[in-house]
Parts: C-alpha cells; sequence; structure tokens
C-alpha cells in the first residue's frame, strides 16, 4: 500500500505544475529579472510569499503573493509572445498552507479529495474559487498575461490564483488588453529580451466579504536589453475603476508606487535600466 501510495504521489508531481515557496528569488529563481535583481523591500506586504512558479519541471515567472490581502504583489516573467488556447483549468497554491504540502500547483479537487485538506484550511492560506464567483464589474485579471508566452504549458502556468487579482471588467477587457496586446508589441520591436514586471496596488475595497482585496491601481513595467549597448524601459498604470491605461517612464512609475505604497523609494529594476 505505501508503495502505491508512494507511486501516486510521483505521477501526481510528474504531471502537474510545480511552484515552490522559497525564501528570496535572488537564490531560487532571479532569471526573471532584469540583471537577476528583484524589485526591491518598499514593495513587500506585511506578510509576504514568494513564489518560484514552476510547472513541468521549468520556471515560467516568480511570484509576490501578499497572505494577508490574498492577492499578488507582482509577478515577473519574461515577454514571449506567440499564438495558442487560452486554458480553462484554474490552480491553487498547496505551499501557502504549509511546507509539508506539495510544491505543486494542484487544482482545488485535488487538494481537497487526494491529500484531505479542507476547504476552510485552505481559504485561509490563499484566495479560493468561490471567492471570485458572482461578481459584478469585476473578473479575474491576470498579472502576467497567458498571451505573453509561447506554448501551452508556460501559458497554463498563468492560470494559478496566484497570479490574479480582482480587475475591473472594463478595464481588462479593454485599456489594459489593448496595453497587453499592441503596445507591448509595438514597444518590443527590436528587443532581444524584455523583462517585466506587472503589479497591484492594494486597494480600500474587497470582495468575497472583505477576503479578497481589489486593488486601487494596476501597473507594469518592462526593461528592454535590444544589445549590449542599448537598454531601453516604459510603464503604465490604470486606476482599477476606469477604462484608461496611462503611459509613464520607468522613473515615474517608481515615483508614483513610492507614493502609493509608503514604503520608501520603490525600485523595480537594476539601475542599468534607464529611468528617463
Amino acid at each position: 500500500m505505501l508503495g502505491l501510495l508512494l507511486l501516486q504521489v510521483l505521477a501526481s508531481c510528474l504531471c502537474l505544475g510545480h511552484s515552490e515557496v522559497v525564501k528570496s528569488f535572488e537564490t531560487s529563481c532571479p532569471q526573471f529579472f532584469f540583471r537577476e535583481i528583484p524589485p526591491n523591500e518598499a514593495l513587500e506586504p506585511q506578510k509576504p510569499a514568494w513564489i518560484c512558479q514552476r510547472y513541468k519541471n521549468q520556471y515560467y515567472f516568480a511570484t509576490l503573493y501578499d497572505r494577508k490581502m490574498r492577492i499578488p504583489v507582482y509577478s515577473a516573467y519574461i515577454y514571449q509572445p506567440g499564438p495558442g488556447k487560452r486554458p480553462r483549468t484554474w490552480l491553487v497554491e498547496p505551499q501557502l498552507i504549509g511546507p509539508i504540502y506539495p510544491k505543486t500547483m494542484e487544482k482545488e479537487w485535488t487538494l481537497l479529495n487526494r491529500y484531505n485538506v479542507s476547504l476552510e484550511k485552505l481559504s485561509q492560506s490563499q484566495a479560493i474559487l468561490h471567492d471570485y464567483k458572482n461578481l459584478t464589474g469585476l473578473n479575474r485579471g491576470h498579472l502576467n498575461p497567458n498571451g505573453h508566452h509561447d506554448n501551452y504549458s508556460s501559458r497554463m502556468a498563468t492560470f494559478t490564483l496566484t497570479n490574479i487579482v480582482p480587475q475591473d471588467e472594463k478595464l481588462n477587457g479593454g485599456a489594459w488588453n489593448n496595453y497587453e496586446q499592441q503596445t507591448m508589441i509595438r514597444r518590443t520591436q527590436g528587443c532581444a529580451t524584455t523583462f517585466v514586471v506587472v503589479g497591484a496596488v492594494p486597494g480600500n475595497n474587497y470582495i468575497a466579504k472583505g477576503r479578497v482585496n481589489k486593488p486601487s491601481h494596476l501597473w507594469s513595467a518592462a526593461c528592454c536589453v535590444v544589445d549590449n549597448n542599448y537598454i531601453k524601459a516604459w510603464a503604465v498604470i490604470a486606476e482599477n475603476d476606469k477604462n484608461e491605461v496611462q503611459l509613464l517612464t520607468l522613473g515615474e512609475l517608481e515615483d508614483t508606487l513610492t507614493e502609493l505604497y509608503g514604503r520608501g523609494q520603490v525600485s523595480l529594476f537594476d539601475s542599468d535600466c534607464p529611468r528617463n
């Protein structure tokens, strides 16, 4: 029986996505940050969790998660768009419950039925599917969008609730989508590698009876390496109740976030990425 159980667990680990709650991005998955340097501590919430988002034995992006607000602070990834189907399956993060649980992104059903985790215990650690049911004027907004990835596995990895915030429905399908799908294509022309950090500023409103924070703003910043002699950057920010996106320099966004977060000067990329 023990051997059969071990085989079942191994099979689960091999076929599902892996995510690891780690102590730091610098030592675990630094490749998603320009010069391998993540944003500074000015963005860190009271109860942070650093997640290296991994699927089928490959890392695809990194997420700083706010355990208290039950939303990601930011997700960082390398921009590699391509055609492909949009996944339909949503996953959660077992290791946010505790280190004894699998390092795998799992379906809620799998945790409840295979690992005997109660829905209450799961919901204490993170947002769950029920939190996003019956929303009015809001939907599940990716920070790291599936459309910025070029194969099904990388797209699937973005469908974790640790990468999702309650986003204004019109913004998500309108100006924000235009930025993700059109502006990014234009701006990344000539880029050899584009590092992206997309974040959400906690707001004063909540969904799911106060369980999940509705961000006041969403923001995105990109650092594009054209060649060894040329690096360029840009950024945007949007209020999460208006269908408008404001284009900024990286320095302007960092100054704006410094005011919004109120925890000191924000730095999103290594100093070699231009602020002007």
